[in-house]
């Protein structure tokens, strides 16, 4: 997570080209916050916010506040906010480890989320804190999607797993991503333990959800894939191009853009679009566009 915090780091590249949520994925989540009679919409709070891309869309609330631990994601959302059309007072953004929330008061807050973030807390501290600022029947919700996968061609996932889960230092980001959180993220959260056990009697309804298709059989009752986007070609490299993994890639392999088919995510690209190109037995564009779709995690509890 330090490396989306460093002066290095394109957080504008990051903010442009990272894939969106789904209006159904935050549906979902209001329908499980409604579920208590009672339940109240007076304040959210968004953990791990980096450019505020989930914070402004907990519409619903009349309060919400992005909390994130780089000054540089809180600075890029809060310009992005200034200038966008939102009412006036609705969202802020304060610069905080999700773990510790002094600015919060005890059982002030009606929902917290944290979208593609919760891989990176230390949970013997974030139930604790969830528990405190929590108020009674109020909800969480913590997703994260894993490595992306083309709908219409699954014979690629092999080179995507190879590319980023493998172990070639020179050929592969997999030795680069920051552990254990990529580790927890590609096992979508399986191994963050039950509120519960960590603070015992404090939460209700812990759910895991897995809007993962048929990508990964072996999570109990996957759902359909909802995340999913059209990209150019040039739009899925621009992607690549955001992994955290790569940036330390770079760092460590400071002339592999010397080599003549590109650095080592231009030449994942090329190989995908051949791929691509022998499937279909056309040549492929940057300008052409193809269907992108993530599996998805989520864990959802309440506060008892």
């Amino acid at each position: 997570m330090a490396t989306f915090g460093k002066s290095s780091f394109n957080t504008a590249i990051y903010a442009a080209f990272r894939p969106t949520y789904p209006r159904s994925l935050y549906d979902f989540v209001f329908r499980y916050h409604e579920r208590n009679k009672g339940a109240r919409w007076d304040r959210a709070v968004d953990l791990g916010c980096g450019t505020g891309q989930a914070t402004v869309e907990l519409t619903p609330f009349k309060h919400v506040i992005g909390v994130d631990p780089s000054s540089k994601m809180i600075e890029v959302a809060q310009e992005t906010l200034e200038k966008t059309p939102v009412s006036t007072g609705q969202y802020e953004y304060v610069q905080a480890s999700a773990e510790s929330l002094p600015f919060l008061e005890d059982s002030s807050v009606d929902l917290v989320i944290a979208a593609q973030a919760s891989h990176w807390f230390d949970w013997n501290k974030m139930w604790p804190e969830l528990a405190r600022v929590l108020r009674k029947n109020g909800s969480a919700a913590f997703w994260i999607y894993s490595e992306f996968r083309f709908t219409r061609y699954p014979s690629l996932t092999k080179k995507i797993n190879a590319y980023g889960q493998g172990i070639d230092p020179l050929n592969s980001v997999g030795p680069y991503w920051q552990q254990p959180g990529r580790s927890i993220l590609e096992n979508h959260l399986v191994e963050v333990p039950e509120g519960n056990e960590v603070v015992p009697g404090a939460f209700s309804d812990f759910e895991r959800v897995f809007f993962t298709g048929d990508h990964y059989p072996s999570l109990p009752s996957p759902r359909s894939v909802i995340m999913r986007k059209k990209m150019t070609w040039n739009d899925l490299l621009s992607y690549l191009n955001t992994w955290s993994s790569l940036h330390t890639f770079r760092q460590h392999n400071p002339t592999d853009g010397e080599n003549p088919r590109g650095d080592v995510a231009v030449r994942f690209w090329k190989d995908l679009k051949e791929g691509v190109e022998q499937e279909d037995g056309r040549a492929v564009e940057g300008h052409d566009e193809v269907d992108i779709e993530w599996p998805l995690a989520m864990i959802m509890v309440k506060r008892a």
